[in-house]
């Protein structure tokens, strides 16, 4: 049987995706696949009464592609994305063990951390996240394509920046792909303000892309592996192998660049200052507004992560040697202890307790509180509690599948519409103003299409929606 094959290609702006769409006829048969260049991708498969139908059918959705500036292209020319690997060591720290409540083994080297009122999320190198509550419960499961380089939370959404160049939102039951970076990007941290993403990478440019996964500005620096990127509604943040610098948000304008002694391998953020983890083996306080030294936290090896109590009060540290460290908002040491469980590669402080993941795979959940402090330093720990995760637990894979209803009652609807080159979603709903665009997963834009989703909240900036909670494709 005679197949008719169609390869297209697609390489947006700067700092968006690289992605293919191929369509097979085979008699009765069209075959759909599509995804990232390089990658395996999605395919789908649907039947028709007649040949005739079926090349009607896949001439259809060609042209749809070409619509949105797909072109014809030869697979195999353009190559996949390259991918750095964290690789760093960690040895067995001498200090005293840490007051370690309880630990779950999420099966590899861990990055992606989250800690919130409700949950505890960990993202590993090979792709899976884990919801586990505070008690120590298994709950939930994410697997995403490839591995986990960061959880961040932006109000209400929570993004997972993955080693496969995407940003996933897993704010809904089912992951959706939020963002997509340039396959010339090799990507080492992301971070999310008011939609607004903040990529920071091997080659040390730090690049900022707006609500619609579109480039907004991108800057070059005379250093490289930047593992720093923090944004806030004014500025990007971003530390690299020189220092430390703020850019304007909305257009990239470098505003000071502090240099530090180390490269910096670790960034966190308060209202007023960042804090910047170096492989000298300090944290550095830095003023927002104008870039000064305020504070030094001198730790004994490299630092791989760092984090703060609010506004500051106590700042937190981890080093390649499987130690933490506490200090006070000065820089004063206050205790230095062993996680047992491997080096730190991200942590999180939440109401008394150090949340941390690590080289081994581990996510665990450490009392901070004074009394276990003063225990610990005298050698005294609790018998920290195992976690498995229960043997049913299903992971939810990302999908661009809908669920398809006929009421529109109970949310807000939205529309799909074609502008240029552009498919643009934009509120139908009363109440709303119909010509902002609306944040909404490109993979699920159709033409025409209108959609239910349970909400929509302006932007912080405004000019703006974004969408949250569950979709649905109206009939």
């Amino acid at each position: 049987m005679t197949e008719e094959r169609t390869y297209l290609e697609l390489s947006e702006d700067a700092g968006s995706a690289h992605k293919f769409y191929e369509v097979v006829v085979s008699g009765l048969n069209v075959s759909v696949s599509f995804g990232r260049i390089g990658a395996p991708g999605q395919e789908r498969v649907s039947s028709f009464d007649t040949p005739q139908k079926a090349r009607a059918a896949a001439q259809q959705k060609i042209n749809q592609k070409l619509r949105k500036g797909y072109e014809p292209a030869q697979r195999g020319v353009r190559q996949a994305r390259s991918i750095s690997r964290r690789t760093m060591t960690s040895a067995r720290s001498g200090a005293k063990q840490a007051p370690v409540l309880w630990r779950f083994d999420s099966g590899a080297a861990a990055f992606g951390i989250h800690i919130d009122d409700d949950r505890c999320m960990v993202g590993n190198e090979r792709g899976d996240i884990y919801t586990v509550t505070h008690t120590g419960e298994v709950v939930g499961q994410f697997r995403l394509p490839d591995g986990v380089k960061c959880l961040v939370s932006d109000d209400f959404w929570l993004y997972a920046g993955c080693d496969d160049g995407r940003v996933y939102d897993l704010s809904g039951k089912v992951p959706r792909v939020a963002y997509e970076i340039s396959a010339d990007v090799d990507i080492f941290w992301l971070d999310v303000d008011d939609a607004i993403l903040g990529v920071s990478d091997r080659k040390g440019r730090v690049t900022a892309i707006d609500h619609e996964d579109e480039f907004q500005w991108a800057r070059d620096v005379n250093g490289n592996d930047a593992w720093m990127v923090r944004c806030d509604a004014d500025a990007v943040y971003h530390g690299h192998s020189k220092g430390v610098a703020r850019y304007r948000a909305t257009d990239g304008t470098p505003m000071w660049k502090t240099d530090v002694h180390g490269n910096v391998l670790f960034g966190w953020q308060e209202s007023e200052s960042v804090y910047a983890g170096t492989g000298a083996g300090d944290v550095i306080r830095l003023a927002k507004a104008d870039g000064m030294i305020q504070a030094r936290y001198r730790c004994d090896s490299s630092v791989y992560s760092c984090a703060t109590s609010p506004e500051g009060k106590f700042v937190f540290a981890g080093d390649d040697r499987s130690s933490i460290y506490c200090f006070d908002e000065h820089g004063e040491r206050l205790w230095k202890l062993g996680t047992g469980c491997g080096s730190a590669f991200s942590m999180q402080y939440h109401d008394e307790r150090v949340y941390i993941v690590t080289t081994s795979g581990a996510l665990a959940c450490i009392d901070a509180s004074p009394t276990a402090i003063k225990a610990a330093q005298s050698g005294q720990v609790p018998t920290a509690n195992t976690v498995k995760a229960p043997p049913t637990l299903a992971p939810v894979a990302p999908s661009v599948e809908l669920e398809v209803t006929s009421d529109s009652s109970g949310g807000v609807v939205v529309e799909c519409v074609q502008e240029g080159l552009k498919l643009r979603v934009r509120a139908v709903s009363t109440g709303y103003e119909s010509s902002w665009n609306v944040q909404f997963p490109k993979e699920v834009r159709e033409p025409g299409a209108r959609y239910l989703v349970d909400g929509l909240r302006s932007s912080g900036r405004g000019g703006f929606y974004r969408s949250y909670g569950e979709i649905r494709r109206l009939r």
